[in-house]
């Protein structure tokens, strides 16, 4: 039996968009409930274990973005950018008549908690950041921009699983055929001629190729600073090519109530289904407020 309910809004331009909304418990309908969004190649299944686990203490929702899962592809590749998702977003709260939220956002989705927090203000009232933050390594974005987009099918489950631990073994080097296969159902899908392939639109890889000339990109501390004073939790995995240990460290030192914590033997992004990522999220559930 689901432990969620399957909701679709529809963004300004005309996508239609799909979360997933797992109600918390009874008493729990004054709390802020907790917005969790993916990673760039990544959809609502990230949250499997995670957000069920949450839901026992407070309302949780999920959001694909365009591109993902069931939402659907945009007709405009060059939507799929960080302020477009804002936008996407925010109509889905505002449908729900959601005022105040958490949010757990990795990679990606963590970029668009910061930026919720830049042109939403008032309104989020903590965060995971799941080994994302206002500075990120170049070397990391690049092997990100290689791979996004590129790919073939595989026939079987065991074959899309070897190949995507082939792709990411420097990721999560502890992993086994049990843990590639698990990760795999969660970033893959079955077609309809019978064929493993990634789910997403392979076109939210364009913006990555347009050319900007200037790799420094936009400067994000004034959307990670624009956290305030609310809990954050910066999760950052030991062997991340994206989020390295000083620029983790220094978000740690820029927010009053932000908390550093590292993920042993992983790289760029963990789970969050890891031990010590599962306890620092409980911690941070306790720091957020009631009502």
């Amino acid at each position: 039996m689901r432990d969620w309910d399957d909701h679709y809004w529809w963004s300004h331009d005309g996508v239609r968009l799909h979360a997933r909304i797992y109600a918390g418990p009874k008493g729990s309908e004054a709390a802020p409930p907790i917005l969790c969004m993916p990673g760039l190649a990544r959809n609502a299944r990230d949250f499997e274990a995670l957000a069920p686990h949450m839901a026992a203490k407070r309302r949780v929702i999920v959001a694909e973005f365009r591109g993902r899962g069931e939402s659907a592809y945009a007709k405009d590749p060059m939507t799929y950018v960080p302020l477009t998702y804002v936008q996407d977003v925010v109509a889905l709260l505002d449908e729900l008549a959601i005022e105040r939220f958490a949010t757990v956002g990795t990679s990606l989705g963590g970029l668009v908690s910061m930026l919720l927090a830049a042109t939403q203000p008032g309104r989020i009232v903590g965060a995971v950041l799941n080994d994302v933050g206002p500075e990120l390594e170049k070397a990391g974005l690049d092997r990100i921009r290689d791979y996004i987009g590129a790919g073939g099918s595989q026939p079987t489950w065991i074959h899309a699983a070897r190949a995507y631990g082939e792709l990411n073994a420097a990721i999560y080097p502890a992993y086994d055929i049990h843990d590639w296969l698990r990760i795999t159902k969660r970033t893959h899908r079955l077609t309809q001629e019978g064929r493993i392939v990634t789910d997403y639109d392979k076109q939210i890889a364009a913006p990555l190729r347009v050319p900007n000339g200037d790799d420094a990109g936009v400067d994000l501390w004034p959307a990670y600073q624009a956290l305030g004073d609310v809990p954050v939790l910066i999760l950052r995995g030991a062997l991340s090519d994206i989020v390295s240990a000083g620029a983790a460290r220094k978000m740690a030192d820029a927010l009053a109530k932000a908390r550093l914590v590292e993920v042993p033997d992983v790289g760029h992004a963990p789970t969050m289904d890891e031990g010590e990522a599962r306890a620092a999220i409980d911690m941070w559930m306790s720091d957020l407020p009631a009502a």
